[in-house]
Formats: C-alpha cells, structure tokens, sequence
C-alpha cells in the first residue's frame, strides 16, 4: 500500500512517462491500462490512480527513470 504522500505524488504527477512505462514495460492489462490513462480525463484519470495504487506508483518510478535515461529529467 502506498502511503498517502506517495498517492499525492502520484495525482500530481504527469501521466504521460507512467502510462509510457506501463505501454513499454507492462503485460497486456498494463499495456491497455496505460493506453487508458494517456487518454483519461482527469475523473477518469483519477479513477484509475485509485483503483490499482500500488501498480500506479511502481509504473510512476519506472517512468521516471524512463525520463531520466532519455535526457528529459
């Protein structure tokens, strides 16, 4: 379970290199899922954040460190 300022993060957070790291590193839920959340409004953006937390956060670091080793953070 993620703790409460890691969920804060998350909903900050663009989603943009956590739903590229769920397309690029994830099985085939994963892959739809970030497909999904690219495309989410914020409700359902939202919606997804709170349903699957801790996937949310471990896919959120992976697109950190994605960004990071394309120069971008």
């Amino acid at each position: 379970m993620i703790t409460p300022e890691q969920t804060q993060e998350l909903h900050a957070s663009e989603v943009y290199w956590t739903a590229r790291a769920m397309q690029e590193q994830g099985s085939r839920f994963y892959r739809a899922l970030g497909d999904a959340l690219h495309a989410a409004d914020a409700a359902n953006r939202r919606l997804i954040l709170n349903t699957w937390p801790d996937a949310c956060w471990d896919f959120y670091r992976r697109g950190l460190r994605l960004r990071a080793a394309e120069g971008e953070g």
